[in-house]
């Protein structure tokens, strides 16, 4: 499927980058703990190393090279890309409050207590909500997945975590509107519904669902031709199934791919985590960004545009060590910043992992992952299929391998 380049002459070293296929065979792939892997690395957007491992699931053949994966998390970038071409076209600016596009939240309020059995205790106004807040988790919304308080109880009732068959996009907002924030914008990182929130805004500057945005706009241009909301059923095939992680054995089956809910029609495209999609798609995707924001002649972004979107915009320059609130998200916290759909590297030493000051990435719940060094050119994608993501620490070990292949620094 991929044309390989020759790694030496992209600055890899070829044995050093053998060594991640026995690592990942041996501690995940036999042992049953990711069922399958498949692997992209790549420079300058020229694939350099590829692996496919493990099959499409229970009882089922290899893994195809042309699989289909739940990228989940992974759509938030491709949200905040959509809404950013938006900005670039003065439609709508980072700075404008959330109301001019939702009226429905002009009263909002914050958390003060009660929930469950008990009616949510009067809140005081909360601050306006800016566009940025989404774009950045700083708007004071959350996830049910972080399971702290009667809030995120709630948000679990709802399903807002996984709306697509549950409700249309006004209703998600309506019953979004009629609870209070977990705090007040632009105050502290949550991760959360945001970006979820935030397809429905471009869906209703657009004028379309956001699928139909997201496929004239980025997947087309992109050739991008395997990604989108759901699964055509002559594809069913083509889908892994899903598995969730069991301590200290094989990964468990919790949805087969030929009889996925994703094979029917869905009442909400969600922006925050509902795409499905393969390998080679998000490879185009990556090397887009690594090429600030253009692809085969097709212009995305703005190279400007783009590197904002990947500066830190945590108040006072502060990481997520400082800020966050969130029990769950798909980063680590020690310095880490967010910019506008990505989690960014402020400084490298505090990661304790090789990295780039600059790299940005992003992941998703079914553990797949991807990161793009703009210094190095370097990009990776990742795909398997186990929830969730927080499970095992492969994204850190993939990291150390690859730049321990990389022997050509432009550093």
């Amino acid at each position: 499927m991929f044309d390989l380049n020759d790694p030496a002459a992209l600055g890899f070293d070829p044995d050093r980058l053998a060594r991640i296929a026995p690592f990942l065979s041996e501690a995940y792939v036999t042992p049953g703990k990711l069922p399958m892997v498949q692997l992209l690395i790549a420079r300058d957007g020229k694939p350099v190393h590829h692996l496919n491992l493990g099959t499409m699931g229970e009882g089922r053949g290899s893994l195809r090279e042309d699989a289909l994966f739940r990228i989940a998390s992974m759509t938030k970038p491709i949200t905040s890309i959509a809404f950013m071409q938006l900005v670039e076209r003065c439609k709508v600016a980072l700075e404008d409050p959330v109301t001019r596009v939702f009226p429905e939240f002009e009263g909002l309020s914050v958390y003060a207590g009660g929930g469950g059995s008990v009616p949510f205790a009067p809140g005081r106004k909360a601050a306006p909500m800016r566009f940025v807040d989404l774009m950045t988790h700083m708007s004071g919304f959350t996830y049910g997945l972080q399971n702290r308080n009667n809030l995120d109880a709630v948000y679990r009732e709802h399903n807002f975590d996984f709306a697509r068959s549950q409700m249309e996009s006004d209703e998600f907002i309506a019953k979004l509107a009629a609870l209070p924030l977990q705090s007040d914008p632009a105050v502290l990182w949550n991760y959360s519904v945001s970006t979820d929130v935030l397809g429905v805004a471009v869906e209703r500057i657009s004028g379309q669902r956001l699928g139909n945005y997201f496929a004239e706009h980025i997947f087309a241009p992109l050739g991008m031709v395997d990604t989108a909301f759901g699964v055509a059923p002559e594809n069913a095939e083509r889908l892994v199934d899903a598995y969730q992680y069991q301590p200290g054995r094989a990964a468990k089956l919790i949805e087969q791919g030929l009889t996925s809910r994703l094979l029917s029609d869905g009442c909400f495209d969600s922006g925050g985590g509902g795409l499905v999609g393969t390998l080679a798609d998000y490879h185009r995707f990556c090397a887009m960004l690594v090429r600030g924001g253009e692809l085969d002649g097709a212009r995305i972004v703005a190279p400007k545009t783009l590197h904002l979107m990947t500066s830190n915009h945590l108040p006072g320059g502060a990481d997520l060590t400082q800020l966050s609130q969130s029990l769950f998200s798909e980063s680590q916290n020690a310095g880490i910043g967010f910019g506008l759909g990505f989690a960014c590297v402020i400084d490298p030493a505090k990661t304790l992992i090789p990295t780039s000051k600059g790299e940005f990435y992003w992941g998703g719940f079914h553990s797949t992952a991807f990161f793009v060094d703009p210094v190095e050119g370097v990009t990776m994608v990742f795909m398997t299929q186990v929830s969730p993501s927080s499970s095992y620490p492969v994204r850190r070990q993939l990291r150390t391998l690859i730049y321990s292949a990389l022997v050509d620094s432009r550093a």
